[in-house]
């Protein structure tokens, strides 16, 4: 359990991933929770909304950092409030890139996506998939889940030794059950 901000330097591998917060309508009775949004790439994703000028044009503006960031971006357009074609225009380029629709005033939603190309980034790629070494095989990351007894975890040696470990401790003063 951890309590106020945790930075990890390296990779981070967890089987599922949400934030739990006191829930906006409720927030003295209930929790709100949402899942992460993961990809097999180390991606990044860049949204908002504009309304294009009165010949049909929007230039979309980046944080000046996106392309030293970023690589191999995907794009997005969603028309809003009436019908009408929305395409880009002018893909990114230094920081920023530019849609066009068939009317002018148009509101169009927007979302690209980069995949990191930072130093650490190119460095330390995540493996979509890997062969389990072989004092793995045959053992669960979540044995439960997948019908399997607790013995058929991956961690299952470990979490004995420190229930031994704990059995052995007196609770401290305070503490008894």
């Amino acid at each position: 359990y951890f309590s106020g901000n945790v930075q990890v330097t390296g990779t981070l591998s967890k089987g599922g991933g949400s934030f739990k917060i006191d829930h906006p309508l409720d927030p003295e009775h209930k929790y709100l929770y949402h899942s992460f949004v993961e990809s097999p790439d180390m991606k990044n994703v860049y949204d908002g909304v504009v309304t294009t000028d009165e010949n049909g044009f929007a230039e979309i503006i980046l944080p000046e950092w996106f392309e030293a960031l970023n690589k191999d971006f995907r794009y997005q357009l969603t028309v809003i409030g009436r019908f009408a074609q929305a395409i880009v225009e002018e893909e990114i380029h230094d920081n920023h890139f530019t849609i066009r629709t068939n009317f002018g005033h148009v509101k169009v939603s927007w979302q690209v996506t980069g995949i990191r190309k930072d130093p650490w980034a190119e460095a330390h790629r995540i493996p979509v998939e890997e062969v389990k070494p072989p004092e793995e095989q045959g053992t669960y990351l979540h044995p439960k889940e997948w019908g399997q007894p607790e013995e058929k975890g991956k961690d299952y040696p470990e979490l004995q030794r420190m229930r031994q470990e704990l059995a052995s401790h007196a609770p401290a003063p305070g503490l008894e059950p």
